[in-house]
């Protein structure tokens, strides 16, 4: 029938694109989800009989190494500086799969989340700098401009199967391409003193990796090796050690040894190998011909997946269910004197934030999508209205982890990081609802 796909091509998108699509969506659901409780759960310790054992947790100091070689901090800097090394070199690793095979790997396809994100990013700033120019806060004009994809998606999921497969995509394109407007951010303005000796050694390690990656080596041990020598050396130098794990990232070999069809022919030629052999006597065992072929399996199913899809496979549920509700529980968790509530909801920090987040996302993202549209440089997706676009423009003032995250960068007086966390948990808060409800009547109304 006319308008419909070739069923070769339909298999090829269902396998590609929306499998793994709703698969990472419902990874980043879930984890949303949990991210939420880890949050609460602080929120609630830091506000009864326990904070001072909450606070203290965190300042407990934890050294690793031999001898000289060591690396002393507390818990906290081990989570924001360790594991979320971790969870940005994912974040590295999602936008390099985006711009090689994903929604940004075309201009055309780009365009729209790009703009949107643009948008997103430079309008939250301006208005957060409106309410903080000259004063203390003034170094937090980052803090808005974040989408926290987990918790926008954990939103979008409670909406079910009525959500467009386009609209998710949107979304996802959006908050990856928001995040690498962050990673620049973080890089070129938090950066504290530079040492360059650290900084020459660290660039040392990302092309020793970009040359193992053009020579073919496909071990995952090489690039954890490189990566922690890597970090130690960012540590020291005094760039952001997140900012490596993004660099790491885009060194990682995205390309397989074999393709799809060869890998499909060789398993099917020594699974027919393998069921011609006489069996073994006993279940358990296999013959030495049966054996050899099982490990050539195992081998072409390692040269048909790239590093970097191996990697980012096995490294999502790890950041999803464990380091980002980790960085929630220790980070989130902000005493709220609900006395003098009237007059901290008057500070700057806390309404640029609120503005930014809540009102600058939505109004960025829509103004910079509608002129992308406008002028012809980009598509609204066929299945999806403009008043499903809005929604998710609310729903995008989540910032929350990335939020928290610069918020520990911009602030390191407590008073002022207190009030950061209050203001993006508001505005988190805000757009997630408003978000929510604003999403679901659209999507009944025009179902």
């Amino acid at each position: 029938m006319e308008g419909q796909l070739p069923e070769k091509s339909a298999g090829l998108l269902q396998e590609y694109i929306i499998r793994p699509l709703h698969a990472f969506f419902n990874t980043e659901a879930i984890g949303g989800i949990l991210i939420m409780a880890s949050a609460a759960m602080s929120m609630v310790l830091a506000n009864s009989l326990w904070a001072p054992g909450y606070h203290h947790l965190w300042e407990i100091s934890l050294r690793i190494g031999i001898g000289e070689l060591t690396i002393d901090k507390t818990i906290h800097h081990w989570i924001n500086d360790g594991l979320m090394a971790i969870f940005f070199f994912l974040v590295g690793l999602e936008i390099k799969r985006e711009f090689l095979v994903g929604e940004l790997a075309s201009l055309r396809k780009a365009a729209l989340p790009i703009a949107a994100a643009s948008g997103g990013m430079i309008v939250p700033a301006i208005l957060y700098t409106l309410f903080n120019a000259g004063g203390m806060g003034q170094a937090g004009w980052a803090i808005p401009m974040a989408t926290d994809i987990a918790f926008a998606l954990g939103a979008l999921a409670l909406l079910g199967s009525s959500v467009p497969i386009a609209l998710v995509v949107f979304l996802t394109a959006l908050a990856i391409a928001d995040d690498f407007g962050a990673v620049l951010v973080i890089a070129l303005f938090y950066a504290e003193e530079i040492d360059l000796f650290p900084l020459v050694t660290g660039s040392v390690i990302l092309l020793l990796s970009y040359i193992f990656n053009r020579m073919g080596v496909r071990k995952l041990m090489v690039y954890i090796i490189l990566g922690m020598i890597l970090w130690v050396a960012f540590l020291k130098s005094g760039v952001h050690v997140t900012v490596a794990g993004v660099l790491l990232a885009m060194t990682i070999p995205a390309n397989a040894l074999i393709t799809g069809d060869q890998f499909a022919r060789r398993i099917q030629r020594l699974i027919e190998k393998f069921l011609g052999h006489e069996r073994a006597i006993h279940p358990l065992e296999r013959t030495e011909d049966q054996q050899a072929i099982i490990q050539e399996i195992e081998l072409s199913c390692r040269r048909v997946e790239a590093p970097l899809q191996r990697i980012e496979h096995g490294l999502h549920p790890w950041v999803t269910y464990v380091i980002m509700p980790i960085f929630a529980f220790a980070n989130a968790g902000v005493e709220i004197p609900f006395q003098a509530m009237g007059n901290l909801l008057g500070q700057p920090v806390i309404l640029g934030i609120i503005a930014g987040l809540f009102l600058g996302k939505q109004a960025g993202i829509m103004l910079f999508s509608w002129l992308a549209v406008r002028m012809g440089w980009a598509d609204l997706p066929s299945d999806v209205t403009w008043r499903q676009l809005y929604g998710i423009s609310v729903l995008a003032g989540i910032g929350f982890t990335m939020s928290l995250f610069i918020s520990s960068l911009a602030f390191p007086d407590p008073d002022l990081l207190a009030q950061s966390k209050i203001g993006v948990l508001i505005a988190s808060l805000l757009s997630g609802v408003i978000g929510y409800i604003l999403l679901r009547k659209y999507l009944k109304n025009e179902s």
